[in-house]
């Protein structure tokens, strides 16, 4: 553990939120009226509990088999801690790199809020429009970008990964055996929308009309990523380096295209064979858009995102705007497991890049959890971002106890 305390510059997230709500038309952006959400998130600057931070991350009976990281800011004052890795019994380096899984979005997101910024895509463009011929017939209703960045489209989920045979437990050592594999973001398209042509099996077609659910889905994000490669005609990886990484100074986060080598210090992500036994598989493939990064560049990187650093106030009210229908109710969510809290629960809590979380006092947290494997990792934050978090676990399923206690620590209950 270590607590320093930098220099630090806030510009005022709940004034730039204000000002944009007030300049457009679109949805509020938080499940809470404003009031409400921004209100509690006033902090005791002696908040910062390293002792309990401490407890959080250690590693306790029935946590998974991994080492954990985390990092946790409370009024500039910054939290630093690890828990070792039980497998290889190694301590885990505080600044420790890990995949970021699906915190990969985020990044996605702001660079397709910046090219609307720069008016070079509209979010209420369409995916006919900047990649004909990539849906099938069967979609006859347009799905824009915007309903993309916040898993509204109605596109099915996405197909990836090793096609696995044989029981679960020898579909565990098929997914360690082909964890090196790279899927491109044409194949992945491919796969969804026209799988085995050769075996005449059907196209796809539309889950739900577009704009009237949100499913949480990784195929809106490869369609995404290709809409950012065909619109600049560069790869995700030098978007996403010139407009984010190089401009913060995000040393230690790239987009490793499928590069398997993790950079050292590492977290080592493990997955159970099927004899139970748990195999690092911190080096594998993966798609265009996976990514490595730390604690550190990752607060940042969300300090920067909400502060107005990367995206104007039109932008920045974009990223969190939830969707809601004609009648202004958010619209509902399909699949168990997703939205699970406050007043709204069941309904719409991801944005465009982003997500939504209510707490006991009426505070809503902003971030994204995201999953590779052997990874489960997230990044949360306080509206005024006075108090944020970044974990990661060496454990690939679920939400793991260790990431739920740091949460808790960090910034008290959720919402029932």
């Amino acid at each position: 553990m270590a607590v320093s305390k930098p220099a630090t510059l806030a510009r005022g997230l709940a004034a730039l939120l204000l000002a944009a709500a007030s300049a457009s038309t679109a949805p509020a952006f938080a499940a809470t009226p404003a009031p409400a959400a921004l209100g509690p998130a006033v902090l005791d600057p002696a908040a910062l509990d390293p002792a309990a931070l401490d407890a959080a991350i250690a590693a306790r009976p029935g946590d998974p088999v991994a080492g954990a990281v985390a990092r946790v800011t409370a009024d500039g004052l910054v939290w630093r801690g690890s828990a070792d890795d039980p497998v290889s019994g190694r301590p885990v380096a505080p600044d420790a790199a890990f995949r970021i899984g699906s915190i990969n979005k985020t990044f996605v997101a702001a660079v397709l809020l910046q090219l609307a910024a720069e008016q070079r895509i509209s979010l209420d463009g369409t995916v006919q429009q900047y990649l004909p011929g990539t849906l099938p017939a069967s979609f006859t209703l347009p799905i824009t970008v915007r309903q993309l960045l916040d898993h509204t489209s109605g596109l099915p989920q996405a197909v990836e990964g090793p096609e696995l045979e044989g029981t679960e437990l020898e579909k565990r050592d098929g997914l360690i055996a082909n964890r090196f594999a790279i899927e491109t973001l044409d194949l992945v398209v491919q796969r969804t929308l026209r799988p085995h042509p050769e075996r005449g099996l059907p196209e796809a077609g539309p889950a739900f009309d577009p704009g009237s659910e949100q499913e949480y889905n990784n195929f809106n994000y490869r369609v995404a990523g290709r809409i950012i490669e065909q619109v600049t005609g560069h790869t995700i990886r030098e978007e996403v380096t010139a407009r984010i990484l190089k401009p913060l100074g995000l040393r230690h986060t790239e987009v490793t295209e499928g590069r398997p080598a993790m950079p050292e210090p590492h977290l080592a992500g493990y997955v159970p064979d099927s004899a139970d036994t748990p195999t690092d598989v911190s080096e594998q493939g993966g798609n265009p858009e996976s990514m490595v990064s730390t604690p550190a560049d990752l607060d940042r990187f969300l300090r920067a995102l909400l502060d107005g650093e990367l995206l104007p106030p039109q932008q920045l009210h974009d990223l969190l705007t939830l969707p809601r229908d004609a009648s202004g109710r958010l619209v509902p969510v399909r699949g168990a497991g997703e939205c699970l809290f406050g007043p709204d629960k069941g309904r719409a809590c991801y944005s465009a890049g982003l997500m939504a979380v209510p707490l006991r006092d009426g505070t809503v947290l902003w971030g994204k959890t995201g999953h590779d494997l052997g990874y489960s990792d997230g990044f949360f934050t306080t509206p005024d971002l006075r108090r944020r978090l970044v974990y990661s676990v060496g454990a690939g399923s679920g939400t793991p106890a260790p990431a739920l206690r740091l949460a808790a620590t960090t910034f008290g209950p959720f919402a029932p």
